[in-house]
C-alpha cells in the first residue's frame, strides 16, 4: 500500500494570528518525529501537537535520498517502529518501501494532518516568566510563530542542505560527471559508463553492486577499507514461521532475535575485537573471486569503533565474482580529465564519480535554541538520559542508536518522554529541568565512533557523562532497564510549577484543538 502525504499542512490561519499555541511542538517528520507523536497519541491521550517540517513531505533521511539501491543498513524488525509491526518478508527494505511504510503510520493514526510542511524551524526560545517555548519558522506564508509548554527536535543529525565533499585538487579538470548521493539526478542514464565510487561506508557499498547491474565497470575507491558482514534479505526463520504462527507473533520473535544478535556482536567486538576481526575478514574471504585482495577488506581498526557495513546477499562480491565491480585502496592526488590519479601513480579511468564521502553533523537541524534571552552552546551541556540537555527546560531531542537500529532507541526516549510528561501532569508540575551539578562529573563522547563525520563534529557535539543518568550504555537492555523500566524522577532532575498565568485563547494565541 501507497499513501501519498498531504500536500498541504493543516487548515492556514489568517495572517493577523500569527502565533499559535499547542501542547508540544514536534521538529522534524521523519522517523524519530512520527514515532513521537504515535507515543504522545498511545500515552498521553489528550495532548496537542504540531510537528513543524522543512521539505514538502515527510519520511526524513527516506525521502531525501533518492540515490540508486538505497535500502536499511539495518534489519526492519528491529528498524521498524514497535507499535507499527514490520510484517513483511523483506528483513532488508529498499527505500521506497521504508517511505511506505512510513507514510502508512502517519496516516493510520491521523498524524499526516497535524504536519505543516515547508516549515523550517529556525529558532526555539525558552521563558522562564511564563513558561514557555516560542518556535520561529520560515514559511510559504513568511515567518510564523508557536508558543509550546515542550520542545522535541526529531531532526537526525545532519544537514540536508549541505552534503561533504572533500576539495579534492583538480575537479574543475574532470570532463565527466561528478554526482553527491544525497543530490542525485533522477534522469542520470549512466548505462555502459565506468564509474568511480570515492567512499566505503554505507551508502558507498549500497551503491556499487546497484550501479553494477547497468554500468559498464564500478570501482569501489576506499581510504582504508570497512568492515563488512552479509545478511539475507529476508529472514528464513520468519518465512518458514509466516505460513504457521500469527504475523504478530512473528514480528515479536524477529525482533528479540535480532536485537539479541546486535548486542551479542558488539559486545563480543568489544570485548574480544581480534576474535571479531578474524571472524568478519573470514566470512569476507570466503565471498570474493579469487584474485581479489583481502587486505582491500582487512580494516587497521577495531570492529565498531566505526559502523559495521551490511551487504545484503552478498551483493557486493557478487558484482566483483561477475568482474562488473572492483575496490581499490588508496589515497586521491587529483582528478585528471578523465577519471582519478592515486598518489602511488595509479590511474582509474572514469565517466562519472560518485563522491559517497558521508555528511556533516547537525544535531539540531540547524535551529538557534535560547534560553532566557542566552543562545545555547552544545559544548556548555551535558546529555541527560540521551535525550535532555542540562539546563534546558522542558526540551527533548531524539538520537537513535549508532550500533544498532536507529528506532531502537528512539522508541524509548519517545516512551521515557511520554511518561514524564504524565508523572508532572499528576504531579502538577510545569517546568522540568536536567541539572548537572556534580563537579566530579566526567566528560565522554555522546557519539563514541572513529567515522570521519563524527570526528569533523566532534567539537560542535553535546558530551554525555560518565554515570547515569548522564550516560546511556549503547546497550538496548540496559537502556531499555534505565528509560523503560527505570524511574522517572531523579535527583538531577529538577520540577516547578509554573510562575505566571497559562497563556490566553486569544486570536494571537490560538489553541490547536
Amino acid at each position: 500500500m501507497t499513501v501519498k502525504s498531504p500536500d498541504i499542512a493543516p487548515e492556514s490561519e489568517s495572517p493577523a494570528e500569527t502565533t499559535t499555541h499547542t501542547d508540544i511542538v514536534i521538529v522534524g517528520a521523519g522517523l524519530s518525529g512520527i514515532g513521537m507523536a504515535a507515543h504522545l497519541l498511545d500515552e498521553c491521550p489528550g495532548a496537542r501537537y504540531e510537528i513543524l517540517e522543512s521539505r514538502d513531505d515527510l519520511g526524513g533521511t527516506w525521502d531525501l535520498f533518492r540515490y540508486p539501491g538505497i535500502r536499511s543498513d539495518s534489519d526492519m524488525y528491529t528498524m521498524g517502529y514497535r507499535f507499527k509491526p514490520w510484517n513483511r518478508p523483506e528483513t532488508v527494505a529498499p527505500g521506497q518501501m521504508i517511505l511506505d511504510y512510513l507514510r502508512e503510520a502517519a496516516a493510520e493514526r491521523g498524524i499526516d494532518k497535524h504536519i505543516r510542511f515547508r516549515h523550517e524551524v529556525t529558532r526555539c526560545s525558552w521563558n522562564s516568566d511564563d513558561s514557555l517555548w516560542t518556535i520561529t519558522a520560515d514559511t510559504p506564508d513568511g515567518q510564523r510563530q508557536w508558543t509550546a509548554s515542550y520542545v522535541v527536535l526529531a531532526t537526525g543529525y545532519y544537514g540536508y542542505d549541505k552534503a561533504y565533499t572533500p576539495d579534492f585538487a583538480g575537479m574543475a579538470d574532470f570532463q565527466g560527471k561528478i554526482i553527491h548521493p544525497q543530490y542525485w539526478p533522477q534522469d542520470y542514464d549512466y548505462s555502459d559508463q565506468r564509474m568511480v565510487v570515492i567512499g566505503s561506508g554505507a551508502t558507498a557499498v549500497t551503491l556499487v553492486p546497484s550501479l553494477a547491474e547497468t554500468a559498464k565497470h564500478v570501482t569501489m575507491l576506499q581510504r582504508s577499507p570497512t568492515y563488512m558482514f552479509t545478511s539475507p534479505t529476508k529472514d528464513p526463520v520468519s518465512l518458514w514461521l509466516r505460513d504457521r504462527i500469527p504475523d504478530s507473533w512473528i514480528f515479536q520473535l524477529a525482533r528479540i532475535r535480532h536485537i539479541g544478535f546486535q548486542m551479542f556482536s558488539y559486545q563480543l567486538s568489544r570485548r574480544r575485537p581480534e576474535k571479531a576481526a578474524d571472524y568478519l575478514v573470514r566470512e569476507v574471504a570466503e565471498q570474493l573471486p579469487n584474485d581479489a585482495d583481502i587486505s582491500d577488506f582487512t580494516p587497521t581498526y577495531r570492529p565498531w569503533d566505526q559502523r559495521l557495513c551490511l551487504i545484503p546477499d552478498g551483493d557486493l562480491f557478487a558484482a566483483m565474482q561477475q568482474e562488473k565491480a572492483d575496490v581499490v585502496t588508496g589515497q586521491i592526488k587529483r582528478f585528471t580529465k578523465t577519471g582519478v590519479e592515486l598518489i602511488d601513480g595509479r590511474l582509474l579511468e572514469a565517466d562519472a564519480i560518485v563522491t559517497a564521502t558521508g555528511f556533516d553533523l547537525l544535531i539540531l537541524g540547524g535551529a538557534e535554541i535560547v534560553v532566557d534571552g542566552k543562545a545555547l552552546d552544545l559544548r556548555d551541556t551535558k546529555v541527560y538520559k540521551g535525550m535532555m540537555f542540562s539546563g534546558v527546560p522542558n526540551l527533548a531531542f531524539m538520537v537513535g542508536y549508532t550500533n544498532a537500529s536507529w528506532t531502537l532507541k528512539v522508541d524509548m526516549v519517545a516512551s521515557h518522554f511520554c511518561r514524564l510528561l504524565n508523572y508532572m501532569k499528576r504531579k502538577g508540575y510545569d517546568v522540568c529541568t536536567p541539572e548537572a551539578t556534580d563537579p566530579e562529573l566526567q566528560s565522554v563522547s555522546m557519539m563514541p565512533l572513529t567515522s570521519g563525520y563524527i570526528q569533523r563534529s566532534q567539537h560542535l557535539l553535546p558530551e554525555e557523562g560518565h554515570r547515569a543518568p548522564w550516560r546511556l550504555r549503547q546497550n538496548y537492555f540496559l537502556d531499555y532497564l534505565a528509560l523503560t523500566l527505570g524511574r522517572v524522577r531523579h535527583k538531577e532532575l529538577k520540577f516547578r510549577r509554573r510562575t505566571a498565568q497559562k497563556p490566553p485563547d486569544s486570536a494571537r494565541h490560538k489553541r490547536r484543538m
